[in-house]
C-alpha cells in the first residue's frame, strides 16, 4: 500500500515575492489562491491539482543555491503543458535560457528567478510519434 496518495504542493523558497509573482503570474499564468498568513512574505498558487507555495526571504534563513547552469539533473518541478513549440516560443518571448530535449521527448527546462529548475513537459501519451528510420 502507497504512503503517499498523490502530490500536493511544490515550495520554492525565493528572495523577492512580488519578483516571483511576476514570473509564476505572467509568464506561467498560475492562478494565484487564498494563503494564510504565517508572518512572512509569500504567495500560493494552484496548477491543477497541485498548489505552488512561494516562501518570501526569512531572518537568518538563506535561499539555496541555484545549479551551476540550467540542467535537467538539477533538483526541479514538472508541470505538463500541451503544446512543445508554443510553448517554447512564449517562453522565449519573455526572454528566458530555454533548455530543449526536443519535441520527440517534450521537455523544457526553465529557471525562476531565484534558479529554481521548473520541467514543462507534455505527456508522454501526448507526444508525436518518432518518424520512421531510415
Amino acid at each position: 500500500m502507497a504512503i503517499a496518495k498523490r502530490a500536493n504542493h511544490v515550495s520554492f523558497a525565493v528572495t523577492d515575492v512580488e519578483r516571483a509573482r511576476g514570473f509564476y503570474e505572467g509568464v506561467l499564468g498560475f492562478e494565484e489562491i487564498e494563503r494564510p498568513n504565517f508572518g512572512f512574505p509569500g504567495a500560493w498558487y494552484r496548477v491543477r491539482n497541485v498548489q505552488v507555495h512561494l516562501i518570501g526571504p526569512l531572518p537568518g534563513f538563506e535561499v539555496g543555491t541555484p545549479p551551476p547552469m540550467l540542467s535537467p539533473v538539477a533538483n526541479h518541478v514538472a508541470f505538463e503543458i500541451d503544446d512543445y513549440a508554443e510553448t517554447r516560443a512564449a517562453l522565449r518571448g519573455h526572454g528566458l535560457e530555454v533548455f530543449e530535449t526536443g519535441e520527440q521527448m517534450g521537455q523544457l527546462f526553465i529557471s525562476d528567478p531565484d534558479g529554481n529548475v521548473i520541467e514543462l513537459i507534455v505527456p508522454r501519451e501526448e507526444r508525436r510519434p518518432s518518424p520512421p528510420a531510415g
